[in-house]
C-alpha cells in the first residue's frame, strides 16, 4: 500500500473527559510534492476509506493526510458515542456551537501541516461533518486565530467542503471585518462548496446558507457548485471537479 499510517496522542479535552485522536493516514505524491491536504471524515467514519478514494484521484503532485476523529457522544444521536470532530446538535444557527470541539480538532489538523516544507502549499478538505471542520479552519484562517484566542499558526491556500455546513456562523461577518488583515486573508482565501440538491442529511438549504455566511462575511474568493438530485454522497463528476479546482487553485503540475 502506498499510504502510511500513524497514531496521534494528543486528545479533545470537554469537560473532563479526554477524547484521543483515531489513526492518521497518509497517501504519499507519486510526483514531485507540491501540495499536503489534510481530508477530514464524516460523522462516524474514519480516515482509512477517503485515504483509498484519494490514492485514487488523478493528483500525482498532493500528499494527502486523513486523521481519524475522536470517538465521544453526539447530541446529534442522542448522546450515542462515533467519531465526531466536535459535538454537534440540530443543524441550524441556533444551536449552540461546541468550540472547545471545534479548536481541538482544528488545532489537531493545524499541527499536520505545520511541518510541512514551506515550498508546499497546504489546504484543508473533507465530507460533511469533515466539511464543517474545513470551514471552520477557513474562518480561523482568516481571523489568525481560533475561536479561544490562540493564533491559528497556517496559511491555507485551498478548503473544499463536500456536503457540509458552517460551524459558528453568527457574528462571523462582524469579526471579520472589524480587521483590515483579516478581511484581506478572508477575501483572498479559495474555498470550494458542493452540495447535492436531495441531500437529505444535510439538506441543501443549509449548504447554500453556509456559502451565503461566508460571501457576506467577506469570503469572496468561494465557488459554490450544487448537483441536481444526489443526496449525501459523492460522485464521480464531484470528484473530478475537486480535482480540476485543486490543480487551478494550487497551480499544481502534471506528472513527473
Amino acid at each position: 500500500m502506498s499510504y502510511s499510517h500513524y497514531t496521534m496522542a494528543s486528545g479533545s479535552r470537554t469537560g473532563r473527559r479526554t477524547f484521543e485522536f483515531g489513526r492518521t493516514y497518509v497517501v504519499r505524491p507519486k510526483g514531485k510534492h507540491q501540495a499536503t491536504i489534510v481530508w477530514l471524515h464524516g460523522l462516524g467514519d474514519n480516515g482509512s476509506s477517503w485515504s483509498q478514494l484519494l490514492e485514487s484521484l488523478p493528483l500525482p503532485n498532493v500528499k494527502w493526510i486523513c486523521p481519524t476523529a475522536p470517538t465521544r457522544p453526539v447530541a446529534l444521536l442522542g448522546g450515542f458515542p462515533c467519531t465526531a470532530w466536535f459535538d454537534a446538535g440540530e443543524l441550524s444557527e441556533e444551536s449552540p456551537d461546541d468550540w472547545e470541539g471545534l479548536d481541538t480538532s482544528a488545532a489537531h489538523i493545524a499541527n499536520f501541516l505545520s511541518t510541512e516544507p514551506s515550498d508546499v502549499k497546504v489546504g484543508i478538505g473533507g465530507f460533511s461533518m469533515g466539511a464543517a471542520m474545513a470551514l471552520y479552519s477557513a474562518t480561523a484562517c482568516a481571523l489568525g486565530r481560533y475561536g479561544n484566542g490562540i493564533p491559528y499558526p497556517i496559511n491555507l491556500r485551498a478548503v473544499v467542503g463536500l456536503s457540509g455546513w458552517l460551524p459558528g456562523s453568527r457574528g462571523l461577518r462582524n469579526k471579520i471585518q472589524v480587521s483590515h488583515e483579516a478581511a484581506r486573508r478572508a477575501a483572498s482565501l479559495p474555498i470550494l462548496l458542493s452540495h447535492g440538491t436531495c441531500d437529505d442529511v444535510v439538506p441543501y438549504k443549509i449548504g447554500e446558507k453556509s456559502a451565503h455566511s461566508l460571501n457576506i462575511a467577506g469570503f469572496w474568493n468561494l465557488t459554490f457548485k450544487n448537483y441536481e438530485g444526489i443526496g449525501h454522497y459523492t460522485v464521480p463528476k464531484e470528484m473530478d471537479e475537486v480535482c480540476n479546482w485543486l490543480t487551478t487553485k494550487l497551480c499544481l503540475e502534471g506528472s513527473r
